[in-house]
């Protein structure tokens, strides 16, 4: 956990690196916007991250008499766990999927859909809140809201510095000439791509780690990998019509992804994380 965590900061800081280059592009002054277009996109997602994906998906807080199966399974996680009872919501589609939002422990959330409680039993639901809930203690929601924000910021500096090589304002003016130009254009062009595939990497990575210790905290890998085929099968007759911003939040992948897309999806093949977990092919 210790190495991952320690690729995932390098990975963060080299996201945040490609903007400050992609924004050098125009010299200091670009620099130093690129620079606090960043710091204001990792303040916007630090703290409105949670509240701007739960309103999203229409979510709505319940209480322990509207949801007392989910509250009693988190009872019984957070005490082997040591964490505090997140807030509950539930989001109204029949399509099954769950996610956990918020920047830590004390500010957490947990969102599960009413196909997901229609779906499930309760073994298997407690899979999937011990791996939501795996999420909020290894801190991957800010985590993974960071990588998506960065890489976002990286796909709008990497289009202004298009439009501006478009309409001549490069730095190529002051005599830096054509082997500048074409460094500035490739570096335009691959950063997008090497931002998509780090942000992938990542949310692969926390997505294994948290089923591992999911599996950890329900005390079996069994009712998280039941869960996880069940979750496949059923998201692929009933989509959910989600963002692709935030579709690394979700426990499956929200919406169908096949063939070539599958390289750039944020969330690892289900046969290969019940491989994981079961130690066997599923």
């Amino acid at each position: 956990m210790m190495i991952n965590n320690f690729k995932t900061v390098l990975l963060l800081g080299l996201m945040t690196g490609i903007i400050l280059a992609i924004g050098s592009y125009w010299g200091r002054q670009g620099l130093t916007i690129a620079l606090v277009v960043s710091v204001l996109m990792n303040f916007v997602s630090y703290f409105f991250s949670d509240k701007i994906a739960l309103k999203m998906y229409g979510a709505r807080p319940v209480t322990r008499a509207e949801a007392p199966k989910l509250y009693s399974t988190l009872d019984f996680l957070c005490g082997r766990s040591g964490l505090p009872v997140p807030k509950v919501f539930i989001i109204p589609t029949d399509s099954p999927n769950a996610f956990a939002t918020g920047r830590n422990p004390q500010h957490a959330s947990v969102a599960v859909t009413e196909g997901s409680l229609r779906l499930l039993d309760e073994n298997e639901l407690q899979g999937v809140l011990a791996h939501e809930m795996s999420h909020v203690q290894n801190r991957d929601i800010l985590i993974s809201g960071i990588a998506a924000t960065i890489a976002g910021a990286i796909m709008w500096v990497s289009s202004m510095a298009r439009y501006a090589m478009i309409f001549g304002g490069s730095r190529d003016r002051e005599g830096d000439g054509g082997g500048g130009a074409l460094g500035s254009l490739v570096t335009i062009i691959v950063a997008p791509i090497a931002a998509v595939l780090i942000q992938m990497w990542i949310s692969r990575t926390r997505e294994y780690q948290a089923d591992q210790s999911g599996a950890e905290m329900a005390g079996n890998p069994y009712g998280l990998a039941s869960a996880l085929q069940k979750l496949e099968n059923s998201s692929k007759r009933l989509p959910m019509e989600a963002s692709p911003s935030t579709a690394h939040m979700f426990i499956v992948h929200p919406f169908s992804a096949g063939g070539f897309m599958n390289i750039f999806s944020t969330h690892p093949p289900i046969a290969k994380r019940i491989e994981r977990l079961l130690g066997r092919t599923s």
